[in-house]
C-alpha cells in the first residue's frame, strides 16, 4: 500500500517536472493542429549537444571512477542492452503482422537508452536530493551501443539468409564497424573519448553543462510533437507494437532494478544508481537509436519502431517508469 501511495504521489508530482511538461506540451500543441515547427537544424544541434554532454561527462566520470566499483554495473548494463534485444527478437518477430526486420529494429530501440529520459531522471533525483555515483550516467553507452549494434547484426543476418538461403555466410565485423560510424554513435563515442583521454573539464562546465537543461526542454517539446504524429502512423501497422511499447519498458526496468539491487548487495552500488539503471533499461532510444537504425536496417519501417518508441515508449518511461522506480527505491532502500 505504501508503495502504491508513493508511486501515485510521484506520478502526480512528475507532471510538474519540466521534462514531462514540455513532452505533454508538445503533444497538446500537435493535437490542436498548431503550425509550430522546430527547424531540423536546431533538432540536430540539440541531439549533438546532448550526446556530447553525456559522452564527455561519462568519460570524465570513468576517468575519475574506481573501476572496480563500476565493473559489475557496467557488465549488467551491457547484458541488459543485449538481453532486451534478444528478448524482443524472440517475442515481437513471431507475433502476427510483425515483419522480422521491423520487430528487430523495435527491440533494438527499446534495448538502447533514451538520453532525454535519462537526463530527466537525473534532474529529478538531484531535485529530490537522491545521491548516485558520478559515473552512473556513463553506463549509458555500455547499454546503448551493444543493443543497437546487436539489432543491426541480427537484422542483417536474417535478411542475408532470407535472400541467399540458410547457408549464406554473413560477415559480422563490417556490420559492427559501419554501425559505430553512424552520426549518433560517433558523437557519443567522441565525447566519451574526449572526457576519458583529455581534460575538457573547463569547456564542459562553461559550455556543455549550462546548456543541458535548456536543450533537453527543446528536445522534449519536439519529442512530444513527434509522439502525437507517430501515434497516427502506429495505427497503420500491427497493434502488437502498441502492446509491446506499453508493457515492455516497465518489464525491462524491473529486470534492471533487480540486477542493480544485486550490484548494491555485491559492491555497494547506490540506491540512486539502481534507480537510474532501471530508468535506462525502461527507456527507449530517442537520440542515438533512430538515425543509427535507419542507416543500419534501411528496410525496416520507421513508423513501426520509432512510432512505438516515441508515441508510447517514451511517455510510459517518463510518466510511469521514473515515478515507479523512485517509489520502488523508496520502498526497498527506505530513502
Amino acid at each position: 500500500m505504501d508503495l502504491l501511495l508513493e508511486f501515485l504521489t510521484r506520478f502526480v508530482t512528475q507532471f510538474q517536472s519540466p521534462a514531462l511538461a514540455f513532452l505533454v506540451g508538445g503533444m497538446v500543441v500537435a493535437a490542436l493542429g498548431s503550425k509550430l515547427a522546430i527547424p531540423d537544424a536546431i533538432y540536430r544541434f540539440a541531439v549533438f549537444m546532448l550526446l556530447m554532454r553525456i559522452g564527455i561527462d561519462g568519460g570524465i566520470s570513468i576517468r575519475e571512477a574506481d573501476l572496480g566499483e563500476m565493473l559489475l554495473p557496467a557488465a549488467f548494463a551491457a547484458a541488459l542492452g543485449c538481453g532486451i534485444v534478444l528478448l524482443g527478437r524472440v517475442t515481437l518477430v513471431f507475433l502476427p503482422g510483425v515483419r522480422a526486420e521491423d520487430g528487430i529494429a523495435t527491440a533494438g530501440l527499446f534495448g538502447a537508452v533514451s538520453a532525454s529520459t535519462l537526463a530527466a531522471a537525473m534532474v529529478i533525483l538531484e531535485e529530490d536530493g537522491i545521491a548516485y555515483e558520478a559515473w552512473v550516467p556513463a553506463l549509458y553507452p555500455f547499454m546503448d551501443i551493444p543493443a543497437l549494434v546487436l539489432a543491426i547484426v541480427l537484422a542483417n543476418v536474417y535478411l542475408t539468409k532470407r535472400e541467399g538461403g540458410s547457408d549464406s555466410k554473413v560477415a559480422i565485423w563490417p556490420i559492427v564497424v559501419e554501425s559505430l560510424r553512424g552520426s549518433a554513435l560517433s558523437a557519443l563515442l567522441l565525447g566519451l573519448a574526449l572526457g576519458l583521454l583529455t581534460r575538457p573539464d573547463q569547456i564542459f562546465e562553461s559550455f556543455y553543462d549550462p546548456l543541458f537543461r535548456g536543450l533537453l526542454s527543446v528536445l522534449m517539446l519536439i519529442m512530444g510533437m513527434e509522439a502525437y504524429t507517430r501515434l497516427n502512423e502506429l495505427r497503420k501497422v500491427a497493434h502488437w507494437y502498441a502492446v509491446y511499447a506499453a508493457l515492455a519498458p516497465l518489464a525491462h526496468g524491473l529486470l534492471a532494478f533487480g540486477l542493480g539491487y544485486l550490484a548494491h548487495l555485491a559492491t555497494g552500488f547506490s540506491p540512486g544508481g539502481v534507480i537510474l539503471l532501471a530508468v535506462m533499461a525502461c527507456s527507449s532510444s530517442d537520440i542515438s537509436g533512430p538515425p543509427t537504425l535507419r542507416a543500419g536496417i534501411p528496410s525496416a519501417n520507421p513508423s513501426s519502431y520509432i512510432g512505438a518508441s516515441t508515441s508510447i515508449g517514451t511517455p510510459v518511461a517518463v510518466a510511469l517508469g521514473i515515478p515507479l522506480f523512485l517509489a520502488l527505491g523508496q520502498a526497498v532502500f527506505a530513502m
